[in-house]
């Protein structure tokens, strides 16, 4: 993947938020982010450089770069953090107001034609057949209409993070999810099983908020059973 461009861009939009997170999060004092933050620009580059590029297509390049941006800053650190701290931290890092705004303007469309058509088109689409770093999925729509769920069988951020040595830090950047659906304002975040705690694969529900009649769950087959409940919610995912 070159450089320039959406890495660049990301680069300079979140490397700030990441090195004040640095200090504010994971305690390192102003001298030590900075130089964090120094450190893992060429390693950022370095990642970038060694994925494939990613199809037209394909709406997962800015979750790699994420993964990318997010595992240059931890092999930079003096300290490997845990997961729950790393998890505060992204999500710390991320959700700057920019983002924030993002997440409100993304969820005026959720549920609309366009915005399931797209993902029906991404579940097409399965660019993890062809690029290992990125992502295929399976669309379902709730059968009562409280929704739909993605399902995901391939992660590209499970390989990254693997490919880093960083694979037991993975559920640190999935919990981004509840924090981005939440900041959304329309959707509540539903989850069973993720592909990074050994699951048979990581659900990406959404449901609308206040809605309130009881839950009519997916078909699945017996290799696939169905949430025991949709509204539960784990506190680690990936």
């Amino acid at each position: 993947m070159k450089y320039a461009g959406m890495p660049m861009g990301m680069w300079a939009l979140f490397a700030g938020s990441f090195q004040k997170q640095l200090t504010a999060v994971l305690g390192y004092d102003a001298a030590t982010a900075k130089q964090i933050t120094k450190s893992a620009k060429p390693k950022y580059k370095e990642i970038i450089a060694k994925l494939p590029e990613f199809e037209k297509a394909d709406r997962f390049q800015l979750n790699i770069i994420g993964c990318a941006m997010l595992g240059a800053f931890v092999l930079c650190m003096p300290k490997r953090p845990d997961t729950e701290a790393l998890t505060v931290y992204y999500e710390n890092a991320q959700m700057t107001p920019l983002m924030k705004w993002f997440c409100r303007r993304s969820g005026k469309s959720k549920f609309t034609a366009k915005d399931i058509a797209s993902m029906k088109a991404t579940a097409d689409l399965k660019a993890a057949d062809r690029n290992p770093y990125s992502w295929n999925m399976d669309f379902y729509e709730y059968p009562d209409g409280s929704g739909y769920e993605g399902r995901f069988t391939k992660c590209g951020i499970c390989t990254l993070m693997q490919k880093l040595g960083l694979y037991d830090l993975t559920p640190a950047l999935c919990h981004l999810d509840y924090t981005m659906s939440e900041a959304g304002g329309v959707t509540n975040f539903v989850r069973q099983y993720t592909l990074a705690s050994g699951g048979p694969y990581c659900d990406c529900g959404y449901k609308k908020k206040g809605y309130r009649k009881t839950i009519s769950h997916l078909p699945r087959s017996a290799e696939q059973k169905p949430h025991a409940q949709q509204d539960r919610k784990e506190d680690q995912v990936g």
